[in-house]
């Protein structure tokens, strides 16, 4: 069964070859990368023939999470554990983070620097705006973590975040806004049960400047409104996970 884990990722329009149009034509060049299990594979996608056609395949050390495109479009960050999903799944102990480097020509992936070891399993990952650190959710303990982003595209050293963060109950997405002054994180929660406390999903918006992530400060009105018009700046393929039914905390 394929669940949504093992995972389809990114993209077709050419974010994963720079130098070539993103335009919606024949002359085109469209690829996509797709994984299953500690797999991924690159297509390059025939749009007249609606056809994908298998270039090339990479493995990573553990089950493929999540994987973001740097802004320059050189490099693809893919993050991977050997633990499952939900809270009955199984925990894991190897959880990884790799960067590769993207061929401008054909799109191939090669391996680009060391690997990360993360601390528990890792659900979503992104880059922010500037290009200069990989931000990583896990679900379970609920938490964040940012990693430096090299020059060269090459991951380096975790960032130490100056005070807790209150990271609510199963982290689900992290992204930074368009300004790169914020970074939002969506935490799913759970249903209440007939004899648990409901734990609530949420929305926390953190400050965010030289990879550190404060609580954002304001009151409640002021910071939805700011969330509003930071969603309302991302790409249309972009604000995933993002509701507005709740305030922020």
């Amino acid at each position: 069964m394929v669940d949504r884990r093992t995972f389809t990722t990114l993209l077709l329009g050419g974010i994963a070859a720079p130098k070539v149009s993103l335009a919606r034509d024949s002359n085109a060049k469209n690829v996509f990368y797709a994984s299953i299990g500690p797999e991924l594979t690159l297509y390059s996608v025939d749009v007249d023939g609606t056809a994908l056609v298998k270039r090339d395949t990479i493995s990573t050390p553990a089950n493929i999470q999540y994987a973001w495109p740097h802004p320059s479009k050189q490099y693809l960050y893919v993050v991977s554990s050997n633990g499952g999903p939900g809270s009955a799944g199984v925990a894991g102990d190897k959880h990884f983070a790799n960067a590769f480097r993207i061929d401008p020509a054909s799109s191939a992936l090669t391996p680009h620097g060391a690997t990360l070891v993360l601390p528990s399993r890792p659900i979503h990952t992104s880059v922010d705006m500037a290009g200069e650190y990989l931000l990583t959710a896990y679900n379970d303990p609920s938490g964040v973590s940012v990693h430096r982003i090299g020059k060269d595209g090459t991951l380096g050293e975790r960032v130490d975040q100056p005070n807790a963060l209150d990271t609510g109950k199963y982290a689900h997405q992290i992204r930074a806004t368009p300004d790169n002054r914020q970074v939002i994180l969506v935490t799913r929660g759970n249903n209440a049960w007939t004899d648990n406390q409901k734990n609530p999903g949420s929305i926390k918006t953190f400050s965010f400047k030289d990879g550190g992530a404060h609580k954002s400060r304001g009151d409640p009105a002021s910071r939805r409104h700011e969330l509003r018009a930071a969603a309302s700046r991302l790409p249309p393929d972009a604000a995933v996970g993002l509701c507005f039914d709740r305030e922020p905390e």
